[in-house]
């Protein structure tokens, strides 16, 4: 991904909900079945709420019972960065918007083939645009 979105936290700030700001500039994670995407299994894409970024297409997302939005794989290769997260004492890894840095969530190794993964995403990280 060539274009990254570069902005203040001032802006992110002006520019996003609370829970928004929260979650992608602070890291932030909602409580588990609260979120708006987590049951909505409508055909199209998932951007980055924060930047419009593409993340996931809704033909990779599954209800895996975790209470957040999940899906099996990014939409392409380079949508997601991943990092190490060793935060709560946990070792886990991180998922986040190639284009803006805004963190997402984890991925996880107990999904569904093809992938065996679980891209255990943020509704508050997420924007629907519908086919």
């Amino acid at each position: 991904m060539t274009n990254k979105v570069v902005k203040s936290n001032a802006e992110w700030k002006a520019e996003l909900s609370p829970e928004a700001y929260r979650v992608l500039r602070g890291k932030g994670t909602e409580r588990p079945f609260t979120g708006e995407y987590d049951h909505v299994f409508e055909p199209g894409t998932y951007q980055c709420a924060g930047c419009g970024a593409e993340l996931f297409q809704s033909e990779s997302k599954y209800d895996s019972g975790c209470g957040w939005p999940a899906f099996s794989a990014p939409a392409t290769d380079d949508a997601v960065d991943e990092e190490i997260d060793t935060t709560h004492g946990m070792v886990r890894t991180e998922v986040l918007c190639a284009a803006c840095g805004g963190h997402l969530g984890h991925v996880f190794e107990d999904g569904p083939q093809p992938t065996g993964l679980r891209y255990c995403i943020n509704s508050a990280a997420l924007k629907l645009e519908e086919k």
